[in-house]
């Protein structure tokens, strides 16, 4: 058999949904620094040649991930009033986000034309829609929930103590007066408390502030 033949055998065998569980695989267990081709097929005992036929290229294979990140959002049994809705799609969205490891960073950059991403984005849109002033206001507060949802599970997933604490003793010096009266807060670590007002705090604005039109 030649390796043509063997590499065409073993694509036979492995299927893209195949590769991208195996991704997932290499992430949990080493975070987006060991994510690679080369670990991808160690994982599933092929070639890194089988893995770049079925993914293309790095960012395709990214794209793919965040997409199924997305599918694992349920998009029923949803709350009726529309703000309730949207808040519990984005709470949603950062509990499959914080399911894996390095998840905030998977999805980041990212916005696939594909399937499971668009039906996401299409029931955030429809909730935002029935609240928003307009539908320019519901597509950009769209993004403003996204762009927050994500940086902050990036943060909780980073978790930097050192830094925090770096940052603490900075402040005792006196410096920086503004941040030094709320530094405990600035810092803090609920993540939770923090994305719940965070969520409600731009859908209330979303509800009477309008974008600016052209």
């Amino acid at each position: 058999m030649t390796k043509k033949q063997a590499a065409d055998r073993a694509r036979v065998g492995i299927t893209l949904g195949q590769v991208v569980d195996a991704a997932f695989d290499v992430l949990d267990a080493g975070g987006v620094a060991k994510l690679s081709t080369r670990a991808i097929a160690a994982r599933l005992g092929v070639s890194m040649n089988t893995v770049m036929w079925h993914i293309g290229t790095k960012e395709r294979l990214l794209d793919t991930m965040a997409d199924a990140v997305l599918g694992e959002v349920a998009l029923e049994d949803l709350p009726e009033p529309w703000d309730e809705q949207a808040a519990e799609l984005l709470m949603r969205l950062r509990r499959a986000m914080l399911g894996h490891r390095d998840g905030g960073v998977v999805v980041a950059g990212t916005f696939p034309a594909l399937p499971r991403t668009l039906a996401y984005t299409d029931r955030l849109m429809a909730a935002l829609l029935r609240g928003c002033p307009t539908p320019r206001t519901a597509a950009w507060t769209a993004w403003n929930l996204f762009y927050f949802t994500l940086g902050l599970v990036q943060e909780e997933q980073a978790a930097p103590a050192h830094d925090r604490a770096g940052l603490r003793a900075t402040l005792e010096e006196g410096h920086f007066p503004g941040l030094g009266r709320a530094v405990e807060d600035f810092m803090s670590v609920e993540f939770e408390e923090r994305f719940r007002f965070g969520i409600g705090q731009i859908l209330r604005a979303a509800a009477t502030v309008a974008a600016p039109e052209r």
